[in-house]
């Protein structure tokens, strides 16, 4: 049997992430280093939605760390679609093969991020990589 693992403490905040800051943010985040905007549809709804997120990359791949866990609706339209375009600066990068990944050593991640990730408890991540097709 596989345990989940716990909620993120930062869950809490997430109403106001949600309602307040991304729609702010959405603004100008994709000009920050290491923040770009992921596009993906409601597998339920088919509505386009676009988050802010905090994204990293490591050759063809692109990792999320899911800092209010996997249990969130946008990480469960990505994997059911299979797909997102990250949009970064004026580039738009179609991914592909969403993988959940559970690493409490937080591996996937540049090192300083991972000491702050490790104050805020989180082990999940989400792992794409850029279509081929795209090349």
């Amino acid at each position: 049997m596989t345990r989940k693992p716990p909620r993120p403490p930062l869950a809490v905040v997430r109403p106001f992430t949600t309602h307040v800051f991304n729609p702010i943010s959405r603004r100008f985040v994709r000009w920050l280093p290491g923040f770009g905007i992921l596009v993906y549809r409601g597998r339920k709804s088919g509505k386009r939605f676009r988050t802010p997120m905090n994204v990293f990359r490591r050759g063809d791949h692109w990792t999320i760390a899911l800092t209010y866990g996997s249990d969130v609706q946008w990480v469960k339209n990505v994997l059911a679609a299979g797909e997102a375009v990250l949009e970064v600066r004026r580039t738009r990068i179609e991914l592909v093969e969403p993988e959940l990944i559970v690493d409490p050593e937080r591996r996937l991640m540049p090192q300083p991020v991972r000491f702050f990730l490790g104050l805020m408890r989180v082990s999940e991540f989400l792992r794409m990589r850029r279509s081929r097709d795209q090349d």
